[in-house]
Order: C-alpha cells, then sequence, then structure tokens
C-alpha cells in the first residue's frame, strides 16, 4: 500500500449499474444547500401573489410571482443589491412592453419591436448582461398576455419586487455556512499543494514538486469563490436585522481572505523554485521540513475560521517557524537555489502570520535579518 498522503486506496469499491448513474447523497446535498432559497422564494412568491390578488384586486398576477421568483432564483450571489438590479431590470421590461401595448397592442411585430427596445435600453442602463436578458424575458410575458387595465402588470412587478426584498431581510441565506466552506476549501487546497511539494524536496523528485505546483496554480478560483461568497455574505448581513451580529466575524474571514491570497500566491513562487532545485533529483530535508511545519500551523488558521481561539496557537506555531528562516543559517553549506527557496518561504510566513490577525509589519519584524 502506497504511503503517499494525497493517493487514494487501490481497492475500493465501484458503484456499477443503475447507482452509477443515480448518485442519491449529492442530490440531497444539493436540497438542503439550497433549503433556505427554496423556502424564501416559496414564502415571496406566494405572498406576492396573494397581495396582488386579494390586496390590489387583480384576477391574475402572474408577474408578481415571476418577479420574485427570477430576482431571488438559486444562485449563490443573492446580495440586496444584485436583488434590486433584476427586479429593476424586470421592470424596464415591463414598463417599455406596457408602453407598447398600450400604443401599439400586441402582435408578433410589435413583440418583436417592445423586445429590441427593451435589450437597447437595458443594456445602456446596466452593464450586467442577466439585467437586459430579465428585461427582454419580463416583456416578452407583457406583450404575450392578454391586456387587462394598463400599466396593471407593471404594479404587479412592482409588488414581485418588493417581496423578493423583504424575504432577503427577513429570511436571509446563511452567510457564514457557504462561506465557511468556501474557505475551508481554500486551506485544503493549500495544503494538498503543499504536501506535494515536501515530498517532492524529500526524494528529490520534480514530477512530485511538479503536481504540487499544478495544485497552487488551481487555488485561484478557489480564492474567487471564496470572496464571492464572502462579499455575498457581508452585504446580506448588512442588509438583514437577524445577520447583523454576524457582520464582525465575516470581515475576520474578510481579512483572512486577503492573507490567504496573497499565501498562495508565494506558494506558488515556492513550488516553482522547488521543481527547479528538484530537476538534479538530490533530497532537501531541511526547506521540507519548514515547509511543512508552515503548512501545519496553516492548518490551525484554516480551523480558526470556526474557533476563534486557534488564532493564538496558530501564531506561535508560525512564530516559531517565521525566527528561523535564515537562509545562512538554516543551509550554510547550501547552494544558492537552496538558500533563495528558504527565502521565498519568508514572505508565506508573514502572509499565514497576516492571516491570524497579527500586522504586516509586526509579521515582517519577526524575519531574521539577511
Amino acid at each position: 500500500m502506497s504511503g503517499d498522503g494525497d493517493t487514494a486506496a487501490i481497492t475500493q469499491a465501484v458503484p456499477t449499474g443503475w447507482r452509477a448513474r443515480v448518485q442519491v447523497r449529492p442530490r440531497l446535498a444539493r436540497v438542503r444547500v439550497s433549503a433556505i432559497a427554496i423556502l424564501q422564494i416559496t414564502v415571496a412568491a406566494a405572498g406576492a401573489w396573494a397581495f396582488a390578488h386579494y390586496v390590489t384586486g387583480h384576477a391574475a398576477p402572474l408577474l408578481a410571482a415571476t418577479v420574485t421568483i427570477s430576482s431571488l432564483g438559486l444562485v449563490r450571489d443573492a446580495r440586496p443589491r444584485r436583488v434590486l438590479e433584476t427586479v429593476v431590470g424586470m421592470l424596464v421590461g415591463i414598463l417599455v412592453a406596457e408602453g407598447f401595448v398600450l400604443v401599439v397592442g400586441p402582435g408578433w411585430w410589435q413583440l418583436a419591436l417592445a423586445l429590441g427596445v427593451t435589450l437597447v435600453v437595458a443594456r445602456f442602463l446596466s452593464p450586467y448582461p442577466p439585467f437586459a436578458i430579465m428585461a427582454g424575458v419580463q416583456a416578452c410575458i407583457v406583450m404575450s398576455l392578454p391586456a387587462t387595465q394598463p400599466f396593471a402588470r407593471l404594479a404587479d412587478g412592482i409588488v414581485g419586487g418588493i417581496a423578493a426584498l423583504v424575504v432577503t431581510a427577513l429570511i436571509p441565506r446563511n452567510p457564514r455556512r457557504e462561506e465557511a466552506r468556501d474557505g475551508h476549501a481554500v486551506f485544503a487546497a493549500a495544503d494538498s499543494s503543499a504536501r506535494a511539494i515536501v515530498q517532492g524536496l524529500r526524494r528529490g523528485d520534480a514530477l512530485r514538486a511538479g503536481r504540487g505546483l499544478d495544485k497552487a496554480r488551481a487555488i485561484a478560483p478557489r480564492i474567487d469563490e471564496w470572496r464571492a461568497s464572502l462579499d455575498s455574505g457581508l452585504a446580506v448581513a448588512g442588509f438583514s436585522p437577524w445577520l447583523r451580529p454576524q457582520r464582525a466575524e465575516l470581515q475576520r474571514h474578510h481579512a483572512v481572505l486577503q492573507a490567504m491570497d496573497f499565501a498562495t500566491r508565494n506558494l506558488r513562487v515556492v513550488a516553482r523554485r522547488a521543481v527547479y532545485l528538484c530537476e538534479d533529483g538530490q533530497r532537501r530535508p531541511v526547506p521540507a521540513d519548514i515547509l511543512a511545519e508552515l503548512m501545519r500551523a496553516s492548518e490551525l488558521v484554516g480551523e480558526s475560521l470556526d474557533d476563534i481561539s486557534l488564532q493564538v496557537p496558530a501564531r506561535e506555531a508560525l512564530r516559531a517557524v517565521a525566527v528561523r528562516l535564515d537562509p545562512a543559517r538554516l543551509l550554510p553549506d547550501g547552494s544558492l537555489g537552496e538558500q533563495n527557496l528558504i527565502t521565498a518561504l519568508r514572505p508565506l510566513a508573514v502572509d499565514l502570520l497576516t492571516a491570524t490577525g497579527m500586522p504586516p509589519a509586526e509579521a515582517r519584524a519577526l524575519l531574521p535579518r539577511v
């Protein structure tokens, strides 16, 4: 059995037949992740329809429900500003189409003209492509439905938009769960990359170190996902009275994200230098051990996303490594390339220390002068 930490077991169950095509667990996971969004959409759409029907007296307030459903959606980014942009886009489409129905009436060429004008107006108003698409869809719906009283459907759309914003505030999607999952994914990806680099250095294996470089390059999209979910969470927490207490914790996570963005970039630098060094097939245990120590401390930083008390032990573990990062002392007989690798670990240590809440200047001051 292989001793590689990132190698899957050779013998494992392989699903066949209908089990290979129908996997229930990921389907249930999708439903669980979308549970709050489904509740939001259901409550808002039903409430908007009921208000438009029973309060404003519209017999079939279709747009009250469709505007609500389309503006909320099941997307990850549920920040109030994005919901409002979508609502405004749909209202623009309804308004333009209502004007065409009033002036020229329904019909295929009237629909084409109304759709074209709607898309032009929407693209002029917003650079956000879905804004124009939502406006165009609503314009087509208005042009296709039989007219009742002038601009009644615009009123339905406004009701639906208000309902979407109200449930965004009163039944908010939990921003912590999603952004924490994205944050842990970043730390897990960095750890996997560093493990491969460490193995490459210990074995003098350029292929293994190259695999670590590939993994380091693949972290960037995970950083972007974490940033998107954090920005969305901060916006929702600022808008919803129930989630406002979470804002401070989300801001702390945002500081960790910024530090990890720099740390993963420096990890790519370390990986590139490791690949170059491993080309000669020589084992280099000293930089391998230093990188392994840094990443063990990084695991504590990742765990501190859920437990802030772990920031202190993570900081102390990183401090213990940072104060030793003197290339000449660690590798007095090492080559220039080996000493350069130790030098590349210095900014990585500073970034990880910053992720524990230490000011950057204080983190840099811990490094020995070279």
